[in-house]
């Protein structure tokens, strides 16, 4: 099973991802941007206010590749549960921000690249919080964390919320860090429970 921690920069989903691996000790605990020289170069991109959104993308998509093919499915395919923190919905959500007035319905071409080779999740814990107050807490180091640009992620996710309701769970993450963990917790044992992973 492969269960995703997504929501805008600030929202606690690493918190949550780390608190976590405590609870699943034998599940396989990945994130996106990856540790890999993809993942280095989306990273160096990160830092580059100058840098292309199309040409972004396609950084991140290829480090999103490589996680499936080294991690994510291999996993799988043994049985084990897969708990990441960031995967192709961020994509969907940040980079759709990044590239408005570049591509027509940024959302969708993106969904449309990833969709003949990604492997979407079981199901995403989403981490919901005001795009000041994510900004606020994020402290604004890239280009991606400010609150009017992280105000169209959060359109962007609401949107793919509405495309597969049942595959998201919502946490009101301006709550305490503490209950933000404790419910990310309780959705993540459901949803194990549900799946017998």
């Amino acid at each position: 099973m492969l269960i995703t921690l997504e929501g805008i920069d600030g929202s606690g989903k690493t918190t949550a991802w780390e608190a976590l691996q405590d609870v699943y000790p034998d599940a396989v605990f990945t994130r996106e941007p990856t540790t890999s020289w993809y993942g280095e170069a989306v990273r160096r991109s990160l830092d580059d206010d100058d840098a292309d959104p199309l040409a972004d993308l396609f950084l991140f998509t290829a480090d999103h590749a490589d996680h499936l093919s080294r991690v994510v499915r291999p996993a799988l395919e043994e049985g084990r549960l897969v708990v990441s923190d960031r995967y192709s919905d961020s994509r969907y959500a940040y980079q759709g921000a990044a590239l408005s007035g570049v591509v027509k319905r940024p959302v969708e071409y993106i969904r449309g690249v990833h969709q003949p080779f990604t492997r979407p999740p079981d199901a995403t814990v989403y981490l919901d919080v005001d795009p000041q107050v994510g900004a606020e807490r994020a402290g604004a180091t890239d280009k991606f964390e400010h609150a009017d640009y992280l105000a169209a992620v959060r359109e962007n996710y609401e949107r793919l919320i509405d495309y597969e309701p049942e595959r998201f769970v919502r946490v009101d993450a301006e709550r305490s860090p503490e209950d933000v963990v404790e419910r990310v917790e309780e959705c993540v044992a459901r949803l194990v429970d549900e799946n017998g992973a």
